[in-house]
C-alpha cells in the first residue's frame, strides 16, 4: 500500500496546490447544484471564483448541524439521487437524524483515509481486525470494515455488544486489532477478568479508539492493563465517517487527511480564524466528497492545529486530540464543566474504576453537581474511614480543577450502566 503512505509525506506546497483546486471544484459544483449553498453564498456576497488563495475560505458562510436538519433527508445532494450508493444517518439526540449520502468514489474515498488511518496505527494487509462499531446507518461499523479490507486485512464485523463473543472472538481467531469505543473496550476489559482471560496473552497489541472524547490518562490505564497500542481515530459522519483524521505512534496529535477534509479552527463565539497552535472550534470543508459536501462544517468539537512536520516524518496537519465540546460544556454556577476534566482526575486514584457518570440537579436557584464514581471490590469492602479518605481525595481533586464542590458518590462495580456505544457520561435533570 505504498501508494497510499505517499500519500501522508507529501511537501506541504504541493499539498496546497492540490487543496486550492479542490476545494475551487467544489465550490462550483454546491454553488450550481444546491440551492441552499447558492442562496448562502448569494446572501453573503461571494461566488466561488471570489476564492484565490486557501485563506480566501474565510470569506464563505458555516454549515451548522441545524441546516442539515432542516433540509432532511436530501435537500443537500449535490448529484441526482441515482448516483448515490449508500446512505448513512447520525442517531441524533434530538429530532431527526442527520442524513449523509454516498457516491461510489465517496466510499472509495472513505475507504482509503480509513486504511491510512489503520497504517498509522502499525497496520498491515498480514493483520486480523474485529470491528466493534455499530454496522447500519452508525457509519463506524461499515467505515472500519471498508477502510480495513481496502488495507487488505482480514475483517472480523462483530458490531457492537455481546461483550464475551467479543472476547472469544479475540482469543479463539488470534484477533490483532479491534476498533470500538474507549468505554467499550474498558467494559471488555473488565468482562474478560471476570472470564479469567489475560488480553496480555492474546495476540491482540492494537486498539482503534473513536466515536467519543477520552483522555491520556484513559490511553495510559487501557494499555498498562491490556499491553495493546491504544490510537485515537476522529470523524464525523457529516463530514464523511471515521478517519477524518487519526494519531500516529507519537501521539503528539491526530493527523488530518487534509487532502481530502480541509481543517480550519475558529472562535467559537465570533467565527473568526484562529492562527495555528491556537485553541477553538474545529471546521470541515470537504474537497472530495460528490454526494453531500459540505462547506465550513462546524463540529462545535474544540481542539488546535499544529503544522510542524511530526517526529514519525509525516507532513500532515496535526489536530489536537478532542477532549471536550462547546456543546456538551455544562455551566454550572456559572462555571464551564466537560466531563474529561473529571475523568483525567478519577482516573489518577488508586481503587477508582474507569466508570463515573456527572449527575447535574437544581435545589431552588442552585446548581449543584453529584459525581458517582464506581470503585474497585476491595474499596467497598474496605474500612469506612478508607472510603471517606477516598470520598475526600475526590472531591478535593476536582475542586481543585473545576473549582466548585462536587458531591461524590461512591457506588459498587457494576452499578453505572454499560454500553457497546458512547458511554453516557451525564445526566442534566435541570430542565
Amino acid at each position: 500500500m505504498e501508494d497510499l503512505l505517499l500519500k501522508d509525506y507529501v511537501d506541504r506546497r504541493a499539498l496546497e496546490r492540490i487543496q486550492l483546486e479542490r476545494m475551487r471544484a467544489t465550490l462550483e459544483r454546491v454553488y450550481a447544484n444546491v440551492p441552499f449553498y447558492k442562496q448562502a453564498f448569494d446572501e453573503k456576497g461571494v461566488k466561488p471564483s471570489d476564492l484565490h488563495t486557501l485563506k480566501d475560505l474565510s470569506k464563505f458562510p458555516f454549515t451548522m448541524k441545524k441546516d442539515l436538519r432542516e433540509h432532511y433527508p436530501f435537500g443537500l445532494l449535490a448529484v441526482d439521487q441515482k448516483d448515490i450508493v449508500r446512505i448513512h444517518a447520525s442517531s441524533g439526540t434530538t429530532g431527526k437524524p442527520t442524513v449523509v449520502c454516498y457516491t461510489r468514489n465517496d466510499i472509495n474515498a472513505w475507504a482509503e483515509t480509513v486504511a491510512r488511518s489503520l497504517q498509522m496505527c502499525g497496520l498491515t494487509d498480514n493483520d486480523l481486525i474485529q470491528v466493534g462499531y455499530g454496522y447500519g446507518l452508525f457509519t463506524g461499523g461499515l467505515g472500519l470494515h471498508y477502510g480495513a479490507e481496502r488495507l487488505g486485512c482480514s475483517v472480523i464485523p462483530a458490531s457492537g455488544g455481546a461483550t464475551e463473543k467479543q472476547i472469544m472472538l479475540i482469543r479463539d481467531f488470534n484477533v490483532n486489532a479491534i476498533c470500538c469505543t474507549p468505554s467499550f473496550f474498558v467494559h471488555m476489559m473488565e468482562e474478560a477478568e471476570k472470564l479469567g482471560v489475560d488480553l496480555k496473552q492474546t495476540k491482540l497489541r492494537v486498539g482503534i479508539f473513536g466515536a467519543e472524547p477520552w483522555t491520556e490518562e484513559m490511553r495510559d490505564m487501557i494499555e498498562k492493563k491490556s499491553g495493546i497500542h491504544a490510537h485515537d481515530i476522529f470523524g464525523l459522519s457529516e463530514i464523511m465517517g471515521p478517519g477524518v483524521s487519526c494519531d500516529c505512534e507519537c501521539h503528539n496529535g491526530l493527523h488530518v487527511f487534509e487532502d481530502h477534509y480541509y481543517p480550519e479552527i475558529i472562535d467559537p463565539d465570533t467565527g473568526e480564524v484562529k492562527e495555528p497552535g491556537e485553541e477553538g472550534e474545529l471546521v470541515f470543508t470537504n474537497l472530495t466528497k460528490e454526494g453531500m459536501p459540505l462547506i465550513r462544517y462546524r463540529t462545535r468539537d474544540i481542539s488546535c492545529l499544529h503544522y510542524e512536520t511530526c517526529e514519525c516524518g509525516r507532513t500532515l496537519v496535526r489536530m489536537e486530540k478532542v477532549r471536550r465540546r462547546s456543546d456538551d460544556m455544562l455551566i454550572i454556577r456559572g462555571v464551564n464543566v466537560f466531563p474529561t476534566q473529571v475523568e483525567s482526575v478519577l482516573l489518577g486514584i488508586e481503587g477508582v474504576q474507569p466508570y463515573y457518570q456527572l449527575v447535574v440537579s437544581r435545589t431552588k436557584a442552585m446548581d449543584e453537581l453529584e459525581v458517582k464514581v464506581e470503585v474497585t471490590p476491595e474499596m467497598i469492602s474496605d474500612e469506612v474511614s478508607k472510603l471517606e479518605k477516598m470520598r475526600a481525595v475526590i472531591g478535593g481533586k476536582i475542586k481543585q480543577i473545576i473549582g466548585i464542590t462536587a458531591k461524590i458518590t461512591l457506588v459498587e462495580p457494576g452499578k453505572i450502566e454499560r454500553t457497546a456505544g458512547k458511554a453516557k457520561r451525564v445526566i442534566d435533570l435541570r430542565q
